[in-house]
């Protein structure tokens, strides 16, 4: 059996995600499926179960803070209109501590799915113990790499091209696209089933306000853990100037990293729009930023110009 098959049956056969009631549920039509068949590797303690709650940022936007996620799940959004083969794989921020589910996470999946692009919306493990002084999150990196895996195994299922995989993350997200983008030669857990003989390589990567990339204890290095090298995805990078939560710097020393390796990379910075922004329109400039990926997926030839 096909492990997205599988997966499907799991959550029939038990009902255990539908069987909790205060954890973030996706629209009518969609499903949450498990991406690991039974025990969860490396799995930690958590403080309870899981559940969702209302969230309200200093500068007044409301977002849904998924907490507490020990089972990890990815959900499938199939794109409105006519399907360019493309799928992006979304991973919501929070500072490794909870999950944006809505600002960066299902608004994200509206958006690709309203240009042709399946999306796969990842629930991964929050919160975790943290390793480093740059705070990173092992766990999320596997869900993160089984993710790609299952995604580019069952492509045809799923009406994609399993050589047009790519991630987008926001925050601790964008840092999880970093992670996955320089550790894909070799799983950080063993072999489960078949879609571990995949490739978890994206064939492109899109880091919004990344962070956990620079400390400022360090000097301006990049952080070891993300070892740049000639084979990193083409990456487009996007920061605001004025983002107080993680610093420019994030984005500047990953750019310089990968322009040094040779790799493909975008980079557009703005003087104002802060952190965690998402897809809300505001009257800053960054708010167009939606467009430039869309042009810039055809540069690098995943869909039509």
């Amino acid at each position: 059996m096909k492990p997205l098959i599988f997966a499907l049956c799991v959550v029939f056969a038990c009902g255990h995600l539908s069987a909790q009631t205060n954890v973030w549920q996706p629209s009518p039509g969609h499903t949450q499926i498990p991406i690991w068949q039974g025990t969860v590797p490396n799995a930690q303690s958590v403080t309870g179960p899981e559940y969702v709650t209302n969230m309200l940022s200093p500068k007044g936007v409301s977002w849904i803070a998924e907490c507490n996620v020990s089972l990890p799940t990815m959900t499938v959004y199939s794109p409105k209109r006519t399907n360019t083969g493309v799928a992006v794989i979304v991973f919501p921020g929070g500072g490794y501590q909870c999950l944006a589910m809505d600002l960066e996470g299902t608004e994200i999946c509206d958006w690709l799915t309203s240009r042709g692009i399946t999306a796969v919306l990842l629930k991964y493990r929050v919160p975790v113990k943290r390793v480093g002084p740059y705070g990173e999150s092992p766990p999320a990196l596997e869900d993160a790499q089984r993710t790609v895996g299952l995604v580019r195994f069952d492509a045809a299922e799923l009406h994609i091209n399993p050589h047009k995989i790519g991630v987008i993350g926001f925050s601790a997200g964008g840092h999880v696209v970093a992670a996955l983008s320089t550790h894909f030669d070799k799983r950080s857990y063993p072999a489960v089933d078949a879609a571990d003989k995949e490739s978890c390589r994206p064939d492109f990567a899109i880091a919004c306000y990344p962070g956990h990339l620079w400390n400022d204890d360090e000097g301006f290095k990049l952080n070891p853990n993300v070892p740049v090298t000639t084979d990193t995805p083409p990456t487009f990078l996007l920061q605001a100037e004025d983002d107080h939560v993680d610093g420019v710097e994030q984005s500047l020393v990953y750019y310089i990293g990968l322009k040094n390796a040779g790799v493909p990379v975008e980079m557009h910075l703005y003087a104002q729009g802060g952190h965690a922004f998402g897809l809300r329109r505001t009257k800053f400039p960054i708010t167009e930023w939606p467009q430039l990926v869309e042009k810039w997926l055809g540069t690098i030839g995943m869909t039509s110009e």
